[in-house]
């Protein structure tokens, strides 16, 4: 048997609350309710939409918050509700699968990782080779390749190149210089 959901009117939730039936239009303008409508068109509203309807009335009365605050706020409930719902979900998969992990993580034995942490060293014979295999090997792989020194050197205001706009001074001079002539020669014909 389908449980009837109780619905409201306008009129109804304007007295119940103490607001103005506008000023509901105007909420559901804004897109912060979203009442159903029956077959007249007429606007109906749910246990839902009152409990929404609280916390916007909460918001921008006690707290003094504009609708576009309001807003941000109600995005912001929705998706942490939704995050809760995926959260909850994850950790039914992990108690449900719990089992798979558990022999999973005993086929490795305790002293064994899924990633080897470092690399085995292989002995060098001479001491030139030691010498650079000490200074690269307690870096990463990927540093131990960059280069170690870094540039000193750095460009003075004074030898900066002044800004342009892409193009060169000579170039920029014969465009114009084009353009002049360009324009002379439509004039005259």
């Amino acid at each position: 048997m389908k449980k009837k959901i109780r619905t409201y009117t306008i009129s109804a939730v304007a007295e119940l609350y103490d607001i103005h039936p506008q000023t509901l239009r105007l909420y559901e303008r804004e897109g912060l309710l979203q009442p159903s409508r029956s077959v007249g068109n007429t606007r109906l509203y749910e246990d839902s939409d009152l409990e929404r309807l609280e916390v916007i009335l909460s918001l921008t009365r006690e707290l003094g918050v504009n609708l576009a605050g309001v807003e941000i706020v109600l995005n912001m409930r929705e998706k942490m509700a939704q995050m809760q719902r995926e959260f909850e979900q994850f950790f039914d998969y992990l108690k449900a699968h719990a089992s798979e992990f558990s022999r999973t993580s005993e086929a490795f034995g305790s002293t064994e990782a899924l990633v080897r942490l470092s690399h085995p060293r292989s002995p060098r014979s001479n001491s030139a080779t030691r010498a650079s295999s000490r200074a690269t090997t307690s870096m990463p792989p990927l540093l131990a390749c960059a280069p170690t020194h870094r540039f000193t050197a750095r460009r003075t205001s004074a030898s900066r190149p002044a800004p342009t706009s892409g193009r060169s001074p000579a170039t920029t001079t014969s465009a114009r210089s084009r353009a002049t002539s360009t324009r002379t020669t439509t004039r005259r014909t």
